[in-house]
């Protein structure tokens, strides 16, 4: 557990150490939204938030939310964050009627039996790479890369999406206080793990070990009968809340990563006296992209 206290210092140390630029006069963010449809899925509704002091190249940030599948107030909670540090944050909408459950959502409508099926490209999962293509064109944006950060069901997608989803261009994803995780191992099954996937992707882990992950938890974030937490067998397994989840979904992955000799380059960061909200891991995360951008 020594490497753990050692991350859970020094990235806990790094969330009061980044500052936002000095005090200006107030800053205007205009908010809104619009419809994403330039890609093989369904149409979807992306919520913005554009501060009036981003600079064409600010970076870009796309949100994902909950299973409430409310993004809007996803947007709203990066709203001030946007204005403080000059991000530009989109948060698309996957609605229930086109993405049910946490199969099409969370899982990105992968299968066992499809995961590597190159025909199907209409999976949440898939929507994401095309709408940065759109984010570039409506602010004429100069940088090939995005951040991405999700919250709960969104924590869940964002680490499933580094998992799978090869070549994309985000600079670093941030999965906070996800409720369940798909185990870097095969010692679990999908999708609690990666036993009995059609390809296995566990062959790939060199190269997924390497993408610029950041596990957020929020310490306090603890409660065993959370509604929304799900308590499956499997589940339970993998601890019973959603701060323990998190801490054996990166111990497993450093675990597996030694095991194999690979490096692995997934972090965590542990927040301080914040249980299982989304504006408050927003703040962090939104610190830590600063400080990425800084360097």
């Amino acid at each position: 557990m020594r490497w753990l206290k050692s991350i859970f210092i020094i990235l806990c140390a790094s969330l009061y150490l980044i500052q936002p630029a000095a005090a200006q006069e107030a800053v205007s963010v205009k908010s809104g939204s619009f419809i994403f449809t330039e890609w093989n899925g369904p149409a979807i509704e992306v919520h913005y938030a554009e501060p009036s002091n981003a600079a064409p190249d600010a970076p870009i940030i796309i949100v994902m939310h909950g299973a409430t599948r409310k993004p809007a107030s996803y947007r709203d909670g990066w709203k001030d964050l946007a204005a403080q540090y000059g991000f530009v944050v989109y948060a698309p909408e996957f609605k229930k009627k086109d993405f049910p459950g946490s199969s099409y959502y969370q899982l990105g409508g992968l299968t066992k039996d499809d995961l590597d099926d190159p025909n199907d490209r209409a999976g949440s999962f898939y929507a994401i790479e095309p709408l940065f293509d759109e984010l570039k064109a409506r602010r004429g944006a100069p940088q090939d890369y995005y951040y991405l950060f999700g919250h709960s069901a969104g924590g869940q997608f964002v680490h499933r999406y580094v998992l799978f989803i090869d070549d994309t261009r985000y600079k670093k994803a941030y999965a906070a206080n996800a409720g369940w995780y798909t185990m870097p191992t095969e010692a679990a099954d999908w999708p609690y793990g990666l036993e009995g996937l059609k390809s296995s992707r566990y062959d790939n882990m060199r190269d997924v070990f390497k993408r610029p992950l950041v596990i957020l938890l929020g310490d306090k974030d603890t409660d065993t009968n959370h509604k929304q937490l799900r308590t499956t067998k499997e589940a339970m397994l993998q601890g019973p809340h959603r701060y323990a989840r998190g801490i054996s979904f990166i111990k497993t992955a450093k675990a597996s990563a030694k095991k194999s000799r690979m490096k692995l380059k997934w972090g965590l960061a542990v927040v301080p006296n914040v249980a299982h909200s989304q504006k408050g891991m927003a703040k962090a995360a939104a610190q830590l992209i600063a400080a990425e951008e800084q360097k």
